[in-house]
This record gives C-alpha cells, structure tokens and sequence, in this order.
C-alpha cells in the first residue's frame, strides 16, 4: 500500500521559517518524481515546487523562488520543503505528491501528472 505522509505543518509570524517533511513508502521512490503543492480554502490546488527522481533538478513556482526549497533523501525515502521569509499568502494545506517517472531530468508543475498524494499539513502564516 502506498503512503504518503506529510508533517511539520504549524503556525508561524510573517518572516518565519518552516519545514515541511513527506515520508514514502510502498513504492520505489526513486522511481518518482516529488512535488509540493498548497490548496488554501475556496481555492484550486496549486504548484509550489518539484524535484526530479535524481534530486538534479528542480523547479519552482515563481511565488516562492528565493524563498522555498526542495530536497529529498532517496535513502530515507524522504522530500522535505525549507520555507522561508513565509507571507500571509504562503498560508494553505501542503501536499507532497509522487509522480512516476522514467526520465532523470523532468519535473512536473501538473496535479494531474501525479500518481499518489498525502493527506496534507496545514501552515498558517500570520501578519
């Protein structure tokens, strides 16, 4: 069975850090390429980020470049997200998402190229 599982949500003041952490298992992770997305209320799920199966390459939405980061550990079958300078706006659901893949070098901004998603953590960001 394939899980995914998000944690490290929370509540933070404008300017503050967070990291998000996604835990995998039952699939062979380094099969997939990871994504972050956010969905905030009345609002249609959104791209934040995405690494490739190598950890090569990534991208990011242009709302957080500069600020966000994605990593991942192919050992612990692990993609955490670094947040920083957090807005307001930054406040949402965050879900870490898999997407299998057999290309080393292609990232997915898409939710429907996704295989399998968490169940989310939330971040709050206040003003």
């Amino acid at each position: 069975q394939v899980q995914l599982v998000e944690s490290g949500g929370g509540l933070v003041q404008a300017g503050g850090s967070l990291r998000v952490s996604c835990a995998v298992s039952g699939l062979t992770f380094r099969r997939y390429a990871m994504g972050w997305f956010r969905q905030a209320p009345g609002k249609e799920r959104e791209f934040v980020a995405s690494i490739t199966w190598s950890g090569d390459f990534t991208d990011y939405a242009d709302s957080v470049k500069g600020r966000f980061s994605i990593s991942r550990d192919n050992a612990k079958n692990t993609v955490d997200l670094q947040m920083n300078n957090l807005r307001p706006g930054d406040t949402a659901a965050y879900y870490c998402g898999a997407a299998h893949t057999l290309a080393a070098s292609i990232v997915y901004r898409h939710t429907g190229t996704y295989d399998y998603w968490g169940q989310g953590t939330q971040v709050t960001v206040s003003s």
